[in-house]
C-alpha cells in the first residue's frame, strides 16, 4: 500500500500497518494490542514496536503478543540536535523497511525530527497527559505535567491525542478525555486516573486517524 488511502474492496482485504513507538512500561501499547486482539482497531494492525530505551517492558509486551520489536537507542556521543535527527532517521528507515503507514507515539520520550515528519505528515499521532494546548511543549512529560497542573490550580485535566508536526505538542488535536482534579490529588494519583483514560484515548485516536485518512469503508 502506498501513501494514498485505499478504497473499496481493497480496504476490506488489507489492514493499515502501524508502528508503535515506546519508551517505558508500555501500558498504552498494551491497550492497543488488546484492542487489536478484540477486533476494535478498525482497519489497523500493529506491525512493529520500537523502543528508544533498553529494558523497556513495552518490548516484552510486544514479544508476548507476537509482534516484531526492536531497540533503536539515541547516540549519546553526539550533540542533542544531531542525536535527535540521527535517531529519527534510523527510525524512519526501520518503519519504511517494514512498510509502516501510520506511527503511534505511545509514551515515546524522544523528539522526532527531519524527514520522518515530512514522509509521514499527518500520519503520526502522539498521546500527551494534559489537555493541550495547556501544559505541553519541551520538557513537559510525565510527573512534570501533573505537578504543573496541580500547582496551577486547575479543576480538570486529562489527555490529548494529536497529530505530530514540527513542534512539540503543537499539532492538530484529534480527541481529548478529561478527569476532574480532586482536592487530595497528588501528581501520582492524578497520573493514575489519567492513565486509565489514555488507554481508551490511544485506541480511539488510532481509529479516528484511520477513519479520517479514508482507510475504512
Amino acid at each position: 500500500m502506498n501513501k494514498n488511502a485505499v478504497t473499496g474492496a481493497a480496504a476490506t482485504e488489507k489492514k493499515v500497518s502501524v508502528a508503535v513507538l515506546v519508551s517505558g512500561n508500555g501500558t498504552n501499547l498494551q491497550a492497543l494490542l488488546d484492542a487489536e486482539r478484540a477486533g476494535r482497531l478498525a482497519q489497523a494492525s500493529i506491525k512493529l514496536v520500537i523502543s528508544d530505551r533498553p529494558g523497556a517492558y513495552a518490548l516484552e509486551r510486544a514479544k508476548q503478543a507476537g509482534k516484531p520489536a526492536m531497540l533503536i537507542e539515541p547516540n549519546r556521543s553526539i550533540p542533542r540536535d544531531e542525536r535527535r535527527l540521527d535517531l529519527s532517521n534510523r527510525i524512519l528507515a526501520a518503519v519504511q523497511n517494514t512498510g509502516v503507514e501510520l506511527i503511534v507515539l505511545a509514551g515515546f520520550l524522544s523528539i522526532l525530527q527531519g524527514p520522518i515528519l515530512e514522509y509521514y505528515r499527518g500520519r503520526i499521532i502522539n498521546i500527551h497527559p494534559s489537555l493541550l494546548p495547556k501544559f505541553g511543549g519541551p520538557g513537559m512529560y510525565g510527573e512534570r505535567v501533573h505537578q504543573a497542573v496541580l500547582e496551577a490550580g486547575e479543576m480538570v485535566s486529562g489527555c490529548t491525542v494529536h497529530i505530530v508536526d514540527q513542534g512539540t505538542d503543537t499539532g492538530p488535536i484529534l480527541l481529548q478525555r478529561t478527569v476532574p482534579i480532586l482536592p487530595q490529588d497528588t501528581p501520582d494519583s492524578l497520573a493514575n486516573r489519567i492513565h486509565s483514560e489514555e488507554h481508551i484515548a490511544i485506541v480511539d485516536g488510532v481509529i479516528e486517524l484511520v477513519t479520517r485518512l479514508g482507510y475504512t469503508t
